[in-house]
């Protein structure tokens, strides 16, 4: 099986961020922007630790963080 180049790796996290981003800006409209960017960059951590795991790497879940406001 072949694996992604770091150069590739790191647009794929890139993109998979900004489709996160942009299927979480839904609810903004409800008052929960400001905690937008932080569940984004905590989804992009599991994903990554998610894959990491596929790929055979020894890693233990992590509980997930407190998900800060977004300074305005």
């Amino acid at each position: 099986m072949n694996w992604l180049e770091d150069d590739d790796w790191a647009k794929l996290v890139g993109q998979f961020r900004l489709h996160v981003g942009e299927t979480l800006s839904c609810f903004d409209g409800y008052g929960m922007g400001v905690f937008i960017p932080g569940a984004v960059e905590e989804i992009v951590e599991l994903m990554i630790d998610a894959t990491q795991k596929a790929r055979g790497a020894d890693k233990p879940y992590n509980k997930t963080k407190r998900i800060p406001r977004r300074e305005r």
